[in-house]
């Protein structure tokens, strides 16, 4: 069999096995199966227990489950509505304070949590009721909490961003790094749009007040006192020191990152232990529950897409396709928007592992050999990926939007993430133009990368 037919065959059976609903790891593992069986040699079957083990045998893998628990602890607190209620009282008389302190809320918990639909529960469970109570839109109140998820997947620690740390053989502590910058992009994009909106629907609310006199609690401001202000900020403190542990363990060379994640979920046990009292058998178990059905979950994917980007290596698939690739003689700008449509095309259907894990053997080596910086890409690729988290169909944090507001129709719901689709292919544009905004801060505490775009 060519090449050519061999390669067109490998994807229309992933497809095919895909779009039958199995589960993602059981879909990339069987087709791996498959074609180890059909193409490989029969000896290589007795080995895929092996090749699994040592494709996972990764000290920076080790640091996904403990990163989990850090964020089960963090998320099944009351941590986020205590983080979310300190910064709408000190931020209440911004326009758009509202929204604001949302945007800012999900950014400190996604950065502590590293999971965007644990920053959706958190955040929004108090978030969405509260600012429809004062008036806004149901489909803003949503928007803004399902795009203020996806900064979980940028924000280090991020289990994304340590995944493609290892497919691309990249240092993760510069890719944490990278991610820094892009991430206060997106956060004060969000929060821009956050007043530009405010301004509108409070006009709107204005003339229907002059109109008609229809009421609106838009139309009302809150007062909160110094004295007030001061006694929330205890809630703040104390993860905002966690976050700070975690970072000056990472870059102060004090600790490695999986010693860090060991380090975040120990400071995180230990916070919810002292704030919440949470220390009891039945307190901790569903927060060891919980780490324990994602992180099987999610290795067992990493597993299987590990087994499925081995078997196109072997079989020389991913190899030749990044060789036709770099044959087509695409300039870099069209080779690089190329990869970024494919990637969102992909995230209609697939989790960000996955496309990961996939993509990287493929299109790595072109848009290295393009001169790109692989570090200054896994950022971009990320922000798209993060795209697939609110768009639809699949837009995972649309569900958990729903999941906490069921009252609001998925119609508003998705007309409420799309401006924040927008801008988050806005920021694209903008790290394309700017790269700094992605290196400048790797580049200023872990030096230069020679060559590097």
């Amino acid at each position: 069999m060519s090449m050519l037919a061999l390669g067109l065959l490998f994807g229309a059976v992933t497809l095919l096995i895909m779009f039958s609903g199995a589960p993602i790891a059981f879909a990339l593992g069987s087709v791996g199966v498959i074609f180890m069986y059909g193409f490989m040699p029969e000896s290589a079957l007795d080995t895929v227990a092996q090749n699994v083990y040592e494709e996972m045998a990764s000290i920076t893998l080790l640091s996904i489950p403990l990163f989990i628990l850090k964020g089960a602890a963090i998320g099944k607190s009351r941590a986020g509505q205590d983080l979310y209620a300190a910064l709408h009282v000190w931020m209440n008389k911004l326009p758009g304070g509202l929204g604001i302190a949302n945007v800012f809320a999900c950014a400190l918990f996604a950065a502590m949590a590293g999971s965007s639909p644990a920053t959706c529960s958190a955040i929004g469970s108090s978030g969405i009721p509260e600012m429809r109570k004062r008036g806004y839109s149901p489909g803003f109140a949503a928007g803004i909490i399902a795009a203020g998820g996806t900064l979980g997947i940028l924000l280090p620690p991020s289990i994304t961003m340590i995944l493609y740390a290892v497919a691309a053989e990249q240092s993760l502590g510069r890719l944490f790094l990278a991610g820094v910058g892009p991430g206060l992009l997106l956060v004060s994009l969000f929060a821009t749009y956050a007043v530009f909106n405010y301004q509108r629907e409070y006009r709107q609310a204005q003339k229907a007040w002059d109109a008609n006199g229809v009421p609106s609690a838009l139309l009302n401001h809150d007062h909160f006192t110094l004295r007030e202000k001061l006694e929330m900020l205890p809630r703040v403190v104390p993860f905002v020191v966690l976050l700070i542990g975690v970072m000056v363990a990472l870059y102060g060379g004090i600790a490695t990152p999986s010693e860090t994640a060991g380090l975040g979920a120990i400071l995180a046990l230990a916070l919810i232990a002292a704030v919440y009292r949470v220390w009891r058998l039945r307190d901790i178990t569903p927060i060891l529950s919980a780490t324990l059905k994602e992180s099987t979950m999610l290795m067992f994917i990493i597993g299987m897409s590990l087994l499925f980007s081995y078997v196109m290596s072997y079989l020389h698939i991913s190899q030749e396709t990044a060789a036709w690739i770099v044959a087509m003689n695409f300039s870099k700008w069209v080779l690089l928007a190329l990869v970024l449509l494919l990637v969102i095309v992909l995230g209609f259907f697939l989790p960000p592992v996955s496309i990961i894990l996939m993509l990287a053997p493929i299109v790595l080596p072109p848009l290295k050999a393009a001169g790109f910086d692989l570090i200054w890409f896994g950022v971009l690729m990320t922000i798209v990926m993060e795209t697939g988290l609110i768009h639809p169909p699949v837009g995972l944090n649309i569900f958990v939007i729903k999941n906490i507001a069921p009252d609001i129709p998925l119609r508003d719901i998705i007309w409420g993430v799309m401006p924040f689709v927008g801008l988050m292919l806005l920021s694209v544009l903008l790290i394309c133009l700017f790269p700094s905004i992605s290196t400048a801060l790797p580049d200023a505490i872990m030096g230069a990368v020679p060559g590097a775009q």
